[in-house]
């Protein structure tokens, strides 16, 4: 089924950013209670929301928020970006954190997906989730915007 406004009607645009604590260090947080919460505040009932990290060593995207993955995607992560070898980055900045930068990249800011009704367009197993990679703990900030 098709859902959309009629063409003379405006597109509403809402933004949010929100401060996420985290541990660093592969720190995996869900952010669907965040997102519930946005939704009911932004009164956007069709549209499409992006949720987007606003620094370069955290990331964002979607996962089956449930122990076992998380632990495999932090294995994965660690054999593919090793936290351990010194990175360029490191060198230059004295920060320790290139191995940070890289799996961010890696993984990209920012999620977008349509929400109809007033829900997200997410599959059942499917929760946003904030990834960050980090060498210590941070207060994060993620924005949230819909529009439509």
């Amino acid at each position: 089924m098709a859902h959309g406004a009629p063409a003379d009607e405006l597109t509403v645009f809402f933004e949010k950013t929100y401060e996420v604590p985290t541990g660093g260090d592969g720190d995996v947080i869900d952010l669907t209670p965040l997102l519930e919460r946005f939704l009911a505040e932004a009164e956007v009932s069709d549209g499409v929301c992006a949720i987007a990290a606003t620094g370069s060593t955290y990331a964002v995207t979607t996962v089956e928020y449930e122990p076992g993955l998380v632990e495999d995607l932090k294995r994965v992560l660690q054999a593919l970006v090793p936290r351990g070898p010194e990175y360029a980055h490191d060198a230059r900045w004295g920060d320790g954190n290139g191995f940070a930068h890289v799996r961010a990249s890696l993984l990209g800011p920012s999620v977008s997906f349509a929400v109809v009704g007033g829900k997200p367009r997410l599959g059942t197993w499917q929760q946003p989730v904030l990834l960050d990679f980090d060498n210590r703990p941070r207060t994060r900030r993620v924005s949230f915007s819909i529009a439509g």
